[in-house]
Protein backbone atom coordinates (compact mmCIF):
# COMPACT_ATOMS: atom_id res chain seq x y z
CA UNK A 1 0.00 0.00 0.00
CA UNK A 2 1.36 3.64 -0.75
CA UNK A 3 0.20 6.35 -0.24
CA UNK A 4 -0.29 9.46 -2.52
CA UNK A 5 1.67 12.08 -2.27
CA UNK A 6 -0.31 15.33 -2.98
CA UNK A 7 2.89 17.57 -3.83
CA UNK A 8 4.20 15.27 -6.42
CA UNK A 9 1.50 13.51 -7.48
CA UNK A 10 0.58 12.75 -11.68
CA UNK A 11 -2.50 12.94 -12.95
CA UNK A 12 -3.86 9.66 -15.33
CA UNK A 13 -4.83 11.50 -18.52
CA UNK A 14 -6.17 9.60 -21.65
CA UNK A 15 -2.56 8.05 -22.92
CA UNK A 16 -2.19 7.29 -19.51
CA UNK A 17 -3.19 3.52 -19.94
CA UNK A 18 -1.15 3.56 -23.54
CA UNK A 19 1.78 5.39 -22.04
CA UNK A 20 2.01 2.21 -19.26
CA UNK A 21 1.17 -0.58 -21.94
CA UNK A 22 3.91 1.16 -23.96
CA UNK A 23 6.34 0.50 -21.56
CA UNK A 24 5.46 -3.27 -20.58
CA UNK A 25 5.22 -4.16 -24.51
CA UNK A 26 9.03 -2.42 -24.92
CA UNK A 27 10.28 -4.52 -22.03
CA UNK A 28 8.66 -7.92 -22.79
CA UNK A 29 10.56 -6.83 -26.30
CA UNK A 30 13.83 -6.23 -24.48
CA UNK A 31 13.40 -9.42 -21.87
CA UNK A 32 12.18 -11.83 -24.60
CA UNK A 33 13.66 -10.88 -28.00
CA UNK A 34 13.46 -11.59 -30.72
CA UNK A 35 9.64 -11.77 -30.25
CA UNK A 36 6.60 -11.60 -32.82
CA UNK A 37 3.91 -9.01 -32.69
CA UNK A 38 1.56 -12.32 -32.28
CA UNK A 39 3.79 -13.50 -29.22
CA UNK A 40 3.90 -10.06 -27.42
CA UNK A 41 0.07 -9.80 -27.70
CA UNK A 42 -0.57 -13.51 -26.15
CA UNK A 43 2.28 -12.45 -23.54
CA UNK A 44 0.59 -9.28 -22.59
CA UNK A 45 -3.15 -10.52 -22.88
CA UNK A 46 -4.14 -7.84 -25.50
CA UNK A 47 -5.72 -8.10 -28.88
CA UNK A 48 -2.64 -8.00 -31.94
CA UNK A 49 -4.52 -4.66 -33.52
CA UNK A 50 -3.87 -3.13 -29.71
CA UNK A 51 -0.48 -4.52 -29.70
CA UNK A 52 0.16 -3.22 -33.33
CA UNK A 53 -0.65 0.50 -32.18
CA UNK A 54 1.76 0.02 -29.18
CA UNK A 55 4.71 -1.67 -31.41
CA UNK A 56 4.11 1.20 -34.40
CA UNK A 57 4.46 3.82 -31.56
CA UNK A 58 8.00 2.01 -30.17
CA UNK A 59 8.89 2.16 -34.01
CA UNK A 60 8.39 5.63 -34.22
CA UNK A 61 10.33 6.25 -31.76
CA UNK A 62 13.58 4.12 -32.58
CA UNK A 63 13.75 2.18 -29.19
CA UNK A 64 12.92 -1.37 -30.97
CA UNK A 65 12.98 -2.63 -34.89
CA UNK A 66 11.69 -5.18 -36.71
CA UNK A 67 14.43 -7.54 -38.00
CA UNK A 68 14.44 -11.11 -39.42
CA UNK A 69 11.50 -13.23 -40.03
CA UNK A 70 10.42 -16.03 -37.74
CA UNK A 71 9.35 -19.36 -38.80
CA UNK A 72 6.01 -20.09 -38.94
CA UNK A 73 3.86 -23.57 -39.27
CA UNK A 74 1.60 -21.76 -41.53
CA UNK A 75 0.97 -18.50 -43.25
CA UNK A 76 3.40 -15.50 -43.77
CA UNK A 77 5.93 -15.66 -41.72
CA UNK A 78 6.11 -13.37 -38.75
CA UNK A 79 8.75 -10.38 -38.43
CA UNK A 80 10.30 -10.23 -34.91
CA UNK A 81 11.25 -7.47 -32.81
CA UNK A 82 14.32 -6.26 -31.31
CA UNK A 83 15.85 -4.07 -28.94
CA UNK A 84 17.61 -1.31 -31.27
CA UNK A 85 21.28 -1.44 -30.13
CA UNK A 86 22.65 -1.31 -33.82
CA UNK A 87 25.52 1.52 -33.99
CA UNK A 88 24.18 3.39 -30.71
CA UNK A 89 26.82 2.67 -27.87
CA UNK A 90 27.17 3.92 -24.18
CA UNK A 91 30.30 4.49 -22.00
CA UNK A 92 30.81 2.82 -18.84
CA UNK A 93 33.21 4.69 -16.17
CA UNK A 94 34.56 2.97 -12.63
CA UNK A 95 36.04 5.41 -10.84
CA UNK A 96 38.18 3.85 -7.65
CA UNK A 97 40.80 4.91 -5.49
CA UNK A 98 43.72 3.27 -7.47
CA UNK A 99 42.05 2.70 -10.88
CA UNK A 100 39.59 4.02 -13.62
CA UNK A 101 37.92 1.16 -15.64
CA UNK A 102 36.09 2.34 -19.02
CA UNK A 103 33.92 -0.19 -21.03
CA UNK A 104 32.06 0.83 -24.27
CA UNK A 105 28.50 -1.30 -24.11
CA UNK A 106 25.77 -1.79 -25.88
CA UNK A 107 22.68 -0.21 -24.94
CA UNK A 108 21.19 -3.34 -22.61
CA UNK A 109 24.73 -3.32 -21.51
CA UNK A 110 26.76 -5.90 -23.70
CA UNK A 111 30.21 -4.99 -23.94
CA UNK A 112 31.29 -4.23 -26.95
CA UNK A 113 35.53 -3.76 -26.32
CA UNK A 114 38.08 -5.08 -23.96
CA UNK A 115 38.22 -2.67 -20.40
CA UNK A 116 40.90 0.13 -20.67
CA UNK A 117 42.19 1.28 -17.33
CA UNK A 118 44.30 3.98 -16.25
CA UNK A 119 45.68 5.03 -12.53
CA UNK A 120 43.41 7.31 -10.81
CA UNK A 121 44.50 10.92 -11.03
CA UNK A 122 44.72 12.18 -7.43
CA UNK A 123 43.11 15.56 -8.05
CA UNK A 124 39.97 15.73 -9.48
CA UNK A 125 41.24 18.02 -12.70
CA UNK A 126 43.58 14.96 -13.58
CA UNK A 127 41.21 12.58 -13.44
CA UNK A 128 38.72 14.37 -16.13
CA UNK A 129 41.83 15.30 -18.62
CA UNK A 130 43.21 11.70 -18.02
CA UNK A 131 39.34 10.31 -18.47
CA UNK A 132 38.61 12.86 -22.07
CA UNK A 133 41.82 11.83 -23.61
CA UNK A 134 40.83 7.77 -22.89
CA UNK A 135 37.41 8.49 -24.19
CA UNK A 136 38.60 10.24 -27.49
CA UNK A 137 41.42 7.46 -28.10
CA UNK A 138 38.31 4.82 -27.82
CA UNK A 139 36.23 6.92 -30.36
CA UNK A 140 38.58 7.61 -32.49
CA UNK A 141 39.72 4.15 -32.98
CA UNK A 142 36.35 2.60 -33.11
CA UNK A 143 34.28 4.65 -35.22
CA UNK A 144 32.03 1.77 -35.80
CA UNK A 145 30.72 1.53 -32.63
CA UNK A 146 28.28 4.53 -34.02
CA UNK A 147 26.56 7.11 -31.68
CA UNK A 148 27.73 7.83 -28.01
CA UNK A 149 24.23 8.06 -26.30
CA UNK A 150 26.25 8.96 -23.08
CA UNK A 151 28.45 9.01 -20.06
CA UNK A 152 27.53 6.52 -17.10
CA UNK A 153 30.29 6.91 -14.63
CA UNK A 154 30.39 5.51 -10.91
CA UNK A 155 32.51 6.73 -7.65
CA UNK A 156 32.45 5.32 -4.21
CA UNK A 157 31.17 8.39 -2.26
CA UNK A 158 28.42 10.19 -1.76
CA UNK A 159 26.29 12.13 -4.82
CA UNK A 160 24.35 14.71 -5.22
CA UNK A 161 21.25 13.68 -6.93
CA UNK A 162 20.26 17.27 -8.75
CA UNK A 163 23.81 18.49 -9.37
CA UNK A 164 26.02 15.19 -9.73
CA UNK A 165 28.42 16.79 -7.63
CA UNK A 166 30.73 14.64 -5.52
CA UNK A 167 29.79 15.56 -1.88
CA UNK A 168 32.34 12.80 -0.12
CA UNK A 169 34.09 9.92 -0.95
CA UNK A 170 36.42 8.61 1.64
CA UNK A 171 38.54 6.72 0.09
CA UNK A 172 39.89 9.26 -2.63
CA UNK A 173 39.80 12.08 0.38
CA UNK A 174 37.38 14.13 -2.21
CA UNK A 175 34.72 16.66 -0.89
CA UNK A 176 31.84 18.94 -3.26
CA UNK A 177 33.65 17.76 -6.32
CA UNK A 178 31.67 18.50 -9.80
CA UNK A 179 32.83 15.95 -12.44
CA UNK A 180 29.53 16.23 -14.44
CA UNK A 181 29.68 19.57 -16.05
CA UNK A 182 33.40 19.49 -16.76
CA UNK A 183 33.14 16.01 -18.61
CA UNK A 184 29.75 17.20 -20.32
CA UNK A 185 31.78 20.05 -21.67
CA UNK A 186 34.71 18.24 -22.58
CA UNK A 187 33.12 15.07 -24.18
CA UNK A 188 29.98 17.14 -25.60
CA UNK A 189 28.19 14.11 -24.23
CA UNK A 190 25.40 13.63 -21.42
CA UNK A 191 26.99 12.79 -18.10
CA UNK A 192 25.34 10.65 -15.54
CA UNK A 193 27.29 9.84 -12.44
CA UNK A 194 26.58 7.71 -9.19
CA UNK A 195 27.47 6.18 -6.18
CA UNK A 196 29.09 2.44 -7.39
CA UNK A 197 27.13 0.22 -5.24
CA UNK A 198 23.88 2.01 -5.71
CA UNK A 199 24.96 1.31 -9.47
CA UNK A 200 25.95 -2.44 -8.75
CA UNK A 201 22.36 -3.11 -7.29
CA UNK A 202 20.61 -0.95 -10.46
CA UNK A 203 22.55 -3.21 -12.98
CA UNK A 204 21.33 -7.03 -10.73
CA UNK A 205 17.29 -5.56 -11.11
CA UNK A 206 17.61 -4.69 -14.81
CA UNK A 207 20.03 -7.90 -15.53
CA UNK A 208 18.34 -9.72 -18.37
CA UNK A 209 17.75 -13.57 -17.04
CA UNK A 210 18.27 -14.63 -13.84
CA UNK A 211 15.43 -15.20 -11.19
CA UNK A 212 15.60 -11.38 -10.08
CA UNK A 213 13.35 -10.96 -7.27
CA UNK A 214 10.37 -9.17 -8.54
CA UNK A 215 9.56 -7.38 -5.22
CA UNK A 216 10.99 -7.08 -1.54
CA UNK A 217 14.33 -5.39 -0.80
CA UNK A 218 17.87 -6.60 -2.46
CA UNK A 219 20.97 -5.53 -1.37
CA UNK A 220 24.31 -5.38 -3.15
CA UNK A 221 27.52 -5.48 -1.14
CA UNK A 222 31.31 -4.60 -2.44
CA UNK A 223 33.97 -5.04 -0.20
CA UNK A 224 37.01 -3.35 -2.26
CA UNK A 225 38.84 -0.59 -0.99
CA UNK A 226 36.36 0.21 1.03
CA UNK A 227 32.43 -1.70 1.39
CA UNK A 228 29.35 -0.39 -0.08
CA UNK A 229 25.84 -0.78 0.15
CA UNK A 230 23.36 -0.72 -2.54
CA UNK A 231 19.61 -1.59 -1.91
CA UNK A 232 16.93 -1.89 -4.03
CA UNK A 233 13.26 -2.21 -2.67
CA UNK A 234 10.61 -3.32 -5.44
CA UNK A 235 12.99 -2.54 -8.02
CA UNK A 236 13.13 0.81 -6.81
CA UNK A 237 16.69 2.29 -5.64
CA UNK A 238 16.69 2.89 -1.84
CA UNK A 239 18.18 6.38 -1.54
CA UNK A 240 17.56 8.50 1.36
CA UNK A 241 16.58 12.22 2.01
CA UNK A 242 20.36 13.17 0.76
CA UNK A 243 21.34 9.50 -1.10
CA UNK A 244 22.92 8.19 1.71
CA UNK A 245 20.93 5.54 2.58
CA UNK A 246 22.75 2.08 2.72
CA UNK A 247 25.84 3.49 4.20
CA UNK A 248 25.97 0.28 6.42
CA UNK A 249 30.08 0.55 5.43
CA UNK A 250 30.26 3.03 8.19
CA UNK A 251 28.33 1.45 10.80
CA UNK A 252 30.46 1.03 13.47
CA UNK A 253 30.55 -2.85 14.83
CA UNK A 254 32.95 -1.54 17.38
CA UNK A 255 33.01 1.83 18.72
CA UNK A 256 36.54 1.50 19.87
CA UNK A 257 37.90 -0.03 17.02
CA UNK A 258 40.68 0.61 14.12
CA UNK A 259 39.78 4.25 12.49
CA UNK A 260 38.03 4.32 9.18
CA UNK A 261 39.06 6.47 6.30
CA UNK A 262 35.70 8.33 6.94
CA UNK A 263 36.97 9.40 10.40
CA UNK A 264 34.84 6.83 12.77
CA UNK A 265 36.39 4.23 14.52
CA UNK A 266 35.26 0.67 14.36
CA UNK A 267 33.44 0.98 11.28
CA UNK A 268 32.65 -2.41 9.40
CA UNK A 269 34.75 -1.23 6.30
CA UNK A 270 37.42 -0.88 8.60
CA UNK A 271 36.99 -4.64 9.39
CA UNK A 272 36.56 -6.45 6.18
CA UNK A 273 37.90 -4.09 3.22
CA UNK A 274 40.57 -5.46 1.36
CA UNK A 275 43.74 -3.81 3.28
CA UNK A 276 41.88 -4.65 6.47
CA UNK A 277 42.21 -8.02 5.33
CA UNK A 278 46.15 -7.15 4.23
CA UNK A 279 46.63 -5.73 7.60
CA UNK A 280 45.23 -8.67 9.44
CA UNK A 281 47.38 -11.14 7.31
CA UNK A 282 50.55 -9.19 7.91
CA UNK A 283 50.49 -7.95 11.75
CA UNK A 284 49.64 -5.07 11.43
CA UNK A 285 47.40 -1.46 12.55
CA UNK A 286 44.00 -2.39 10.09
CA UNK A 287 43.62 1.61 10.92
CA UNK A 288 43.37 4.88 8.24
CA UNK A 289 45.22 6.22 6.52
CA UNK A 290 48.61 3.92 7.43
CA UNK A 291 45.99 1.05 6.28
CA UNK A 292 46.57 2.50 2.81
CA UNK A 293 49.72 2.52 2.40
CA UNK A 294 51.01 0.08 -0.30
CA UNK A 295 51.99 -3.33 0.92
CA UNK A 296 53.88 -6.47 -0.37
CA UNK A 297 50.50 -8.56 -0.93
CA UNK A 298 47.45 -8.72 -1.81
CA UNK A 299 43.77 -10.30 -1.00
CA UNK A 300 43.99 -13.20 -4.30
CA UNK A 301 47.67 -13.62 -2.93
CA UNK A 302 46.17 -13.97 0.93
CA UNK A 303 43.49 -16.57 -1.03
CA UNK A 304 45.47 -18.21 -2.90
CA UNK A 305 48.07 -19.40 0.31
CA UNK A 306 44.94 -20.27 2.27
CA UNK A 307 44.02 -22.58 -0.83
CA UNK A 308 47.74 -23.94 -0.58
CA UNK A 309 47.30 -24.36 3.46
CA UNK A 310 48.71 -22.14 4.99
CA UNK A 311 47.77 -21.35 8.47
CA UNK A 312 48.12 -18.01 8.97
CA UNK A 313 45.81 -16.96 5.55
CA UNK A 314 43.01 -19.64 6.36
CA UNK A 315 42.96 -17.56 9.36
CA UNK A 316 42.87 -14.48 8.18
CA UNK A 317 40.09 -14.62 5.79
CA UNK A 318 38.13 -17.09 8.34
CA UNK A 319 38.34 -13.40 10.71
CA UNK A 320 37.52 -11.81 7.93
CA UNK A 321 34.55 -13.94 6.96
CA UNK A 322 33.10 -13.76 10.54
CA UNK A 323 33.34 -9.95 10.35
CA UNK A 324 31.44 -10.00 7.22
CA UNK A 325 28.54 -12.04 8.77
CA UNK A 326 28.62 -9.38 11.52
CA UNK A 327 27.96 -6.32 8.98
CA UNK A 328 25.21 -8.95 6.72
CA UNK A 329 23.81 -9.18 10.38
CA UNK A 330 22.96 -5.56 10.45
CA UNK A 331 22.06 -4.92 7.15
CA UNK A 332 19.02 -8.14 7.89
CA UNK A 333 18.14 -6.25 10.84
CA UNK A 334 17.43 -3.46 8.98
CA UNK A 335 16.32 -3.94 5.77
CA UNK A 336 15.24 -7.88 6.05
CA UNK A 337 16.68 -8.59 2.65
CA UNK A 338 15.23 -11.55 -0.27
CA UNK A 339 18.52 -11.50 -1.33
CA UNK A 340 22.27 -10.56 -1.04
CA UNK A 341 24.62 -9.97 -3.66
CA UNK A 342 28.63 -9.96 -3.00
CA UNK A 343 30.81 -8.32 -5.00
CA UNK A 344 34.92 -7.62 -4.63
CA UNK A 345 38.13 -9.47 -4.32
CA UNK A 346 36.78 -11.37 -1.43
CA UNK A 347 34.73 -13.77 -3.55
CA UNK A 348 37.43 -15.51 -5.25
CA UNK A 349 37.69 -17.46 -1.56
CA UNK A 350 34.03 -17.45 -0.95
CA UNK A 351 34.32 -21.37 -0.74
CA UNK A 352 36.94 -20.72 2.20
CA UNK A 353 34.99 -17.75 4.33
CA UNK A 354 31.17 -19.02 3.82
CA UNK A 355 31.21 -20.78 7.44
CA UNK A 356 32.23 -17.76 8.96
CA UNK A 357 30.19 -16.35 7.05
CA UNK A 358 27.52 -18.42 7.95
CA UNK A 359 28.33 -18.40 11.90
CA UNK A 360 28.13 -14.85 12.45
CA UNK A 361 24.86 -14.60 10.50
CA UNK A 362 23.39 -17.34 12.72
CA UNK A 363 24.93 -15.79 15.94
CA UNK A 364 23.37 -12.77 15.44
CA UNK A 365 19.79 -13.59 14.01
CA UNK A 366 16.73 -12.72 15.87
CA UNK A 367 14.88 -15.27 14.13
CA UNK A 368 16.10 -18.77 12.45
CA UNK A 369 14.94 -17.74 9.08
CA UNK A 370 17.03 -14.66 9.03
CA UNK A 371 20.49 -16.73 9.51
CA UNK A 372 20.05 -18.21 6.00
CA UNK A 373 20.32 -15.35 4.11
CA UNK A 374 20.44 -16.13 0.28
CA UNK A 375 23.89 -14.51 -0.79
CA UNK A 376 24.91 -14.48 -4.53
CA UNK A 377 28.55 -13.91 -5.22
CA UNK A 378 29.40 -11.86 -8.16
CA UNK A 379 32.74 -12.56 -9.60
CA UNK A 380 35.13 -9.71 -10.62
CA UNK A 381 35.07 -10.38 -14.02
CA UNK A 382 32.01 -10.08 -14.44
CA UNK A 383 32.65 -6.06 -13.86
CA UNK A 384 30.23 -5.10 -11.47
CA UNK A 385 30.18 -1.77 -11.25
CA UNK A 386 30.78 -1.17 -15.02
CA UNK A 387 27.61 -2.89 -15.56
CA UNK A 388 25.82 -0.75 -13.26
CA UNK A 389 27.63 2.62 -15.05
CA UNK A 390 26.63 1.15 -18.01
CA UNK A 391 22.67 1.14 -16.49
CA UNK A 392 22.92 4.40 -15.80
CA UNK A 393 22.40 5.47 -19.67
CA UNK A 394 20.64 2.20 -20.93
CA UNK A 395 18.29 1.40 -18.32
CA UNK A 396 16.08 4.77 -17.78
CA UNK A 397 14.36 3.98 -21.30
CA UNK A 398 12.42 1.27 -19.72
CA UNK A 399 11.52 2.53 -16.74
CA UNK A 400 7.60 2.23 -15.35
CA UNK A 401 6.03 5.82 -15.78
CA UNK A 402 4.99 7.50 -12.76
CA UNK A 403 1.13 7.36 -12.23
CA UNK A 404 -0.13 9.56 -8.81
Amino acid sequence: MRRINLDTFRIARRGTSREINRQIALNLVRAKQPISRADLARLMGLRRGAVSLLVNELLRTGLVFEGAKGESKRGRKPMHLHIETRRRFALAVDMSASRTLILPTDLLGHPLLEVAEFPTGQHPETLVKQLVLAIGRIRRAHPDLGECVGLGMVVSGIVDLESGCLKYSPTLGWRDVDLVEPLKAATKLPVVIENSVKACVLAQVWALGGDIPGDGPVAFVNVSDGVGVGIAVDGKLLRGVRNIAGEFGHVPLNMYGPRCSCGGNGCWEAYVSKRATIARYLGLDPSWPGSAAPQPTTVPEIIARARAGEGRAVDTLRETGYYLGRGLATIVKAIDPRRVYLGGEITEGWDLIESAVRDALRDQALIGEAGELEIRTVPLGEHPRLRGAAALVSTPAFAAPIVA
